[in-house]
Parts: C-alpha cells; structure tokens; sequence
C-alpha cells in the first residue's frame, strides 16, 4: 500500500484543488472507477460527483483550506484520518472531520465521512 500518510495528503490536496482540470487529474489518480462517497450530508457515486460536490464546498466556504489533523493510521487496505477546514492562519477550524477510506489496488475505492463539528448555518 502506498504510504498512508501520502495517501491522505493526495486526498485533502483534491479537496483544496481550485484549478478544475488539476482538481480532475488528481481525483481520476487517486480514486478507483465507481468509488463512493458518504458523509452525513452526501452519498455519492463516481469521480464526477465527488468532483461536483468538491467544487459546491469550496463555493460554500471560499478561501478556506482543508489539512490533516493529527496522525494518519492504516492497516490492510484502509486508513483513517482526522481534518479540518479553516480560514488560513484562523485558530478555529469551520469544520472537524474523521475519514475512513477504503482502498482497492492503491486507489480509493470508498470514502466514509464524519463530521464532529458542522458549520454553522447562516
């Protein structure tokens, strides 16, 4: 398995992608055909949803980068690992998440989403 960490990285990196075309070659590297995505407010199926619902969080939180949050644990073909999404340099993230990926063959096949902490509707 690529190293996990790594992996993790990749992922938050999509997830801060702008650049559409940059954000898709990053996303068609890291995911498996048909992966899914399910955190309590999405169920998704394929790279182009998770593109689409990438592009709605950035337009939802504009400015404001997701990072990992501590350590990045893994064992067979799955890993988890704790972020946070921030206005830069702001001591209080918007949003706290805990994921849980799946991997098939060094790509991710299945992402599962928590959030302990929610942004607070306008």
């Amino acid at each position: 398995m690529e190293n996990a960490h790594t992996l993790a990285d990749r992922y938050i990196q999509s997830w801060n992608e702008t650049d559409p075309q940059r954000r898709r070659a990053l996303l068609e590297a890291l995911y498996t055909d048909g992966a899914t995505y399910t955190d309590p407010m999405a169920t998704l199926e394929g790279r182009e949803a998770i593109d689409a619902t990438i592009q709605a969080v950035q337009n939802m939180f504009p400015g404001q980068r997701f990072s990992l949050h501590g350590d990045v644990d893994a064992h067979h073909d799955v890993l988890r690992f704790r972020w946070h999404l921030a206005q830069p340099a702001s001591p209080e993230p918007t949003a706290i998440g805990f994921d849980v990926a799946v991997l098939k063959g060094g790509r991710i096949a299945q992402i599962c989403g928590f959030l302990d902490k929610a942004p607070m509707p306008a």
